[in-house]
């Protein structure tokens, strides 16, 4: 069985684009999750830390870009991207100033 991810560590930052920005309008908020964390977790963290209704998680795998260093290719790492639409009315406070 895998480990248990404690919920606060499952949100790692929030995504702010002009996309996004606008999607706000719409009661949804992009954020940067563990990769490992699955819908449900994704949700109860969400709802713990900003105290709102959680009405759909959406989530995807975003792949690393290759980077050039000279001569050397690498990639960034992969992450996971979740997209949380709230019930009409709530608001996360943390991207309202933007």
């Amino acid at each position: 069985m895998p480990k248990e991810i404690h919920p606060y560590g499952v949100l790692l930052r929030p995504i702010i684009t002009e996309k996004t920005t606008l999607m706000t309008g719409q009661d949804k908020y992009v954020i940067e999750v563990d990769p490992r964390a699955n819908k449900n977790q994704i949700k109860e963290a969400i709802q713990l830390a900003f105290n709102v209704r959680v009405l759909a998680v959406n989530t995807m795998m975003m792949k690393g870009k290759p980077k050039r260093f000279g001569r050397r290719v690498t990639n960034r790492p992969d992450w996971k991207k979740a997209v949380v639409s709230l019930f009409p009315g709530d608001k996360i406070e943390l991207f309202e100033g933007i």
